[in-house]
């Protein structure tokens, strides 16, 4: 699927087996707890779901897995490949997105470059103006939409 995105680049989404190759340089997960979405107050952006750059040496699932605990203090229990997604800027910048079922919620005393967790039953429910940009873009809103139609919230 391409789009434009809020900028005017194209985008390209795919869905993806969870088998399929994992190698883009960012990652984003989808946590659901207890049916509830968990995302990360982002002290800059706003509220969205947790992600951030792969690390050197680093699996996309050790990244997702680390970037959850940073900014949520979230622990993964299941999780699951379900999309990659490039933005055609100048230099391309590509996505890794995946399912999380979270174990347990740890309360942190300091949060990764955020607030900490932020627990919603619908992302309708956050106030537009709480929103970060990237919670508004359509290739993560579509990468939740997958998220239900694979059954992994109800």
């Amino acid at each position: 699927m391409r789009y434009k995105d809020l900028n005017g680049l194209d985008v390209d989404l795919a869905y993806k087996c969870p088998t399929d190759q994992q190698n883009a340089k960012h990652v984003l997960g989808i946590p659901i707890f207890n049916n509830e979405y968990v995302l990360t107050h982002h002290k800059i952006r706003g509220i969205e779901f947790p992600g951030g750059k792969v690390e050197p040496n680093e699996t996309n699932k050790e990244a997702v897995q680390r970037e959850l605990y940073e900014e949520t203090g979230a622990i993964a229990k299941n999780i699951t490949f379900i999309a990659s997604y490039t933005v055609h800027d100048t230099i391309p910048f590509n996505k890794d997105v995946y399912f999380i079922e979270v174990e347990s919620i740890d309360s942190n005393k300091a949060y990764f470059e955020t607030y900490g967790p932020v627990i919603a039953k619908e992302i309708n429910d956050i106030p537009e103006e709480e929103k970060s940009f990237l919670l508004k873009d359509t290739a993560i809103l579509k990468c939740v939409e997958r998220v239900y139609k694979l059954g992994f919230l109800q």
